[in-house]
């Protein structure tokens, strides 16, 4: 066991449970950053994701807080995109280096957009709650839905970064929903792309399973304790301050 992947999803975790930004735009790059290989963190953290988010799932399935024809709609574009990018991955990244590479400079340009969409998410999400759009059915909108999931997917894909946070966005913008609907489609969902996702990387050799069993002792607990923590703590704040720091991390990427 290493102590410090432990802490480091404990420090993950805790972010996670306490403002709900975080996940694999952080787990990644720090795990790029400490010298792991891209591939292995990619893989690592959509397996690591996948394990986390059907806890979740559960949960809000019993709580009947998930938008089932929303999430049927986002997996059906966003599971074949994200097999395709995986898949354009192995056949264009001629060599591993490449691939790495690839993987490294698009997860750099990625975080940067996440970094920008949460801070946009913190201080406008009262604003694009209440535009006229969303207010149509999701009937209405199932090919707009099944694109958005294909253009999202094929980032997730590449990356492992944006399951959460520009799905939540994406719903934000087009989707009236409830705020706990919201977050329980948005894990539903994300469990699917990333399980999916997962079995392909896995296939690949690209997932080392004590990185993951070492983060999950870290991050359980950090989870539970900045769930504890997050009716106690201003939430914007340290969204904004979450979001610089995925954004340093993303310009430390591509350097």
């Amino acid at each position: 066991m290493s102590i410090g992947i432990v802490l480091m999803g404990l420090f993950v975790g805790f972010l996670v449970g306490l403002t709900g930004v975080g996940g694999a735009a952080l787990l990644t790059p720090f795990l790029i950053l400490m010298g792991i290989n891209p591939l292995i963190a990619v893989g690592t953290d959509f397996v690591y994701n996948s394990i986390t988010k059907f806890f979740g799932s559960v949960q809000h399935f019993r709580q009947k807080t998930i938008n089932l024809t929303l999430v049927k709609f986002l997996a059906l574009g966003s599971v074949p995109s994200a097999i395709i990018a995986v898949i354009l991955l192995q056949t264009f990244g001629e060599t591993r280096y490449l691939q790495e590479e690839i993987v490294k400079h698009a997860l750099g340009y990625v975080l940067i957009i996440v970094a920008v969409t949460t801070v946009i998410k913190t201080l406008l999400s009262s604003t694009f709650s209440t535009n006229n759009y969303s207010m149509k059915t999701i009937e209405d909108k199932k090919t707009m839905t099944i694109l958005l999931g294909a253009i999202l997917g094929f980032i997730v894909g590449l990356t492992s970064v944006g399951s959460g946070s520009l799905f939540a966005l994406a719903m934000l913008l087009f989707y009236k929903l409830k705020p706990s609907e919201l977050v329980g489609t948005d894990i539903a969902h994300a469990f699917i792309l990333v399980t999916v996702n997962s079995f392909f990387h896995i296939g690949l050799g690209n997932v080392d399973f004590l990185l993951v069993a070492n983060l999950l002792c870290g991050s359980i607990p950090g989870v539970l304790i900045g769930s504890a923590l997050s009716t106690k703590v201003p939430m914007k704040p340290l969204q904004m301050a979450i979001g610089i720091i995925i954004f340093i991390s993303g310009l430390k990427l591509l350097n």
